[in-house]
């Protein structure tokens, strides 16, 4: 497989891109559009690509937002296309949503306010009524509750840190805690060992976990068999992390007083004590933005300079980039693929200045640096020599 750069990056648009994150994008080096037919690279947020035809010339998507169920990234990755995503841009839209949504539960100000609009009509007797009334929805302050916090991810080490200075015990759960995260995390948050340690101590257990095979209706009979009685849910990851039948014996029983969940579906908008929002979690003109911007910041370092952050199929990837001739090579993550490309380049008499290669799975990326003048006639011979390489992917050559 071979892509021939053009001069000009064609980037196809899907859904509403926040404009603001486009200008990034010089006019002389890229062409943007929702019209595009053959694009180098495409940015989309809900769009469903799942039926596309992909194009020999694509190279990269990226996704504006942090799910990428939308995008076929198994067919992606065998055509050697990058598929990026934003982790952490809609971080702090989510964060408020979750620490809202425990208030909004705990002080039952939901239910207050739909039964204050009821009382719309009887005119000078409302405050009569609403002093009448009003008991019926005493609530419980959140400060000195303990709140488990499963996925101490961007979201999740947001929510920790800010529930901690709302006057909360935080228990946190997280064996894949990056040290990024780590860093970023309070050292007052407390260590849970195991969910089962964390299921039994909590008033408030909110879920920042992706949906995988592993974690799908992990919040079932057995789990929610561990919790303490009264418990409250909150769930602003995936509606699928949740058994429901299960979750509506949970209520029934009085072990999970409240759910929230960003994700209704009809069996949960018929249930009891279950406050559903309708996926507004990240729904923010900020983080919008923030998701747009890091999208196209993303796909156009990957075009110019080959480097690849925040990507769900491909290994991250970063050598400073100096201008010179650069030779990216996608192949398969097997023995001595790096020795077989570089002899072909010692064969053609391509100095290398400096290189880097990683590996994730079954795919491997290899970025080598040049200090050899490289004319059209010897990018075709390189080309031609990597491509006769069994496990060759894809082969790209960048200059300015």
């Amino acid at each position: 497989m071979n892509k021939v750069e053009t001069k000009v990056n064609q980037i196809q648009i899907y859904n509403q891109i926040a404009p603001s994150s486009l200008t990034i994008f010089p006019e002389k080096d890229y062409l943007v559009s929702q019209e595009t037919t053959d694009p180098d690279g495409i940015i989309l947020r809900s769009y469903n690509l799942h039926h596309m035809d992909i194009s020999s010339n694509l190279k990269a998507i990226a996704r504006a937002g942090a799910g990428v169920n939308n995008i076929p990234i198994e067919r992606c990755t065998d055509h050697g296309i990058v598929v990026f995503n934003t982790p952490g841009a809609n971080a702090n839209a989510v964060k408020e949503a979750v620490i809202a949504s425990m208030l909004l539960a705990s002080r039952h100000l939901v239910e207050g306010v739909q039964w204050a609009k009821s009382l719309a009509g009887n005119e000078e007797l409302v405050p009569q009524l609403v002093e009448a009334g009003k008991k019926q929805f005493a609530g419980a302050e959140i400060s000195g509750k303990k709140l488990g916090v499963i996925g101490l991810g961007a979201i999740g080490a947001l929510v920790a840190n800010d529930a901690l200075a709302l006057g909360m015990e935080v228990i946190g759960y997280d064996p894949y805690i990056s040290v990024d995260t780590a860093w970023r995390l309070s050292k007052e948050v407390q260590r849970a060992m195991s969910l089962e340690e964390l299921f039994a101590q909590c008033d408030f257990i909110t879920v920042h976990v992706p949906l995988t095979d592993n974690t799908k209706q992990f919040l079932n009979e057995e789990a929610f068999s561990m919790m303490k009685k009264g418990v409250h849910i909150l769930n602003f990851s995936r509606g699928e992390l949740v058994n429901d039948l299960d979750l509506e014996k949970a209520i029934a029983a009085g072990i999970v007083a409240r759910y929230i969940t960003d994700f209704p579906n009809d069996r949960v908008l018929k249930m009891k004590n279950v406050i559903p929002i309708p996926h507004l979690g990240a729904s923010t003109k900020e983080a919008e933005e923030n998701c747009a911007m890091m999208a196209a910041k993303q796909m156009k370092a990957f075009l110019e300079t080959g480097n690849i952050k925040n990507s769900v199929n491909f290994p991250a990837v970063y050598l400073p980039y100096d201008g010179k001739t650069r030779i990216t090579v996608i192949h398969e993550n097997i023995p001595n693929m790096v020795g077989q490309i570089t002899t072909k380049l010692a064969e053609l008499h391509v100095n290398i200045a400096d290189m880097i290669n990683r590996g994730r799975n079954h795919i491997a990326y290899t970025m080598i640096d040049v200090d050899t003048e490289i004319t059209s006639y010897v990018k075709e011979q390189i080309k031609e020599k990597i491509e006769t390489i069994q496990g060759i992917n894809t082969i790209r050559i960048i200059h300015k």
